[in-house]
């Protein structure tokens, strides 16, 4: 075998069909567009557009907003943690580094958030951006304590 005996399998790569060679080709005159008018033609964007008439999306009333300075928060519940304590991936001080360490979340994000869900067991000191207030009791009376800590100030708007 030589390098110039080396080809593609047969029928692994079709040629491009030519369009507009003429009309034994199959594909020539319009070369596949129809007939006349603006779809006809090359660089035509009419996304939305109804003939004149005021588009859909234009009809319709704006509504609601994007709040810029909301923070976004990883919610974990007391049953995923201490399946996680279960697994010998946590213990001590619950800290977002410690959960990201245990796989119990995936990325920082603004904080973490207990909520109350499940059941807990193990004496863990929580440092977390929140908690609900079912999840405080549960971690109370396990033995464990919460240190809140200060949220995120806001996200930067413009940076």
């Amino acid at each position: 075998m030589r390098l110039n005996d080396i080809v593609d399998n047969t029928g692994s790569s079709k040629d491009r069909m030519r369009v507009g060679r003429g009309i034994g080709s199959g594909k020539g005159k319009t070369g596949g567009r129809g007939v006349k008018g603006q779809k006809a033609r090359t660089g035509v964007r009419i996304k939305g557009f109804e003939g004149g008439q005021m588009p859909l999306h234009r009809r319709l009333p704006k509504r609601g907003f994007t709040n810029v300075s909301t923070l976004d928060y990883n919610e974990v519940n007391l049953g995923r943690i201490q399946a996680a304590v279960d697994a010998g991936k946590l213990s001590g001080a619950v800290t977002v580094a410690s959960l990201i360490e245990a796989g119990v979340v995936a990325k920082a994000r603004d904080g973490v958030r207990i909520l109350g869900m499940g059941e807990l067991t193990a004496a863990l000191q929580f440092e977390v951006a929140g908690a609900s207030k079912s999840a405080l009791a549960a971690i109370e009376k396990a033995g464990g304590s919460v240190k809140l800590l200060v949220a995120k100030a806001a996200k930067a708007v413009a940076g």
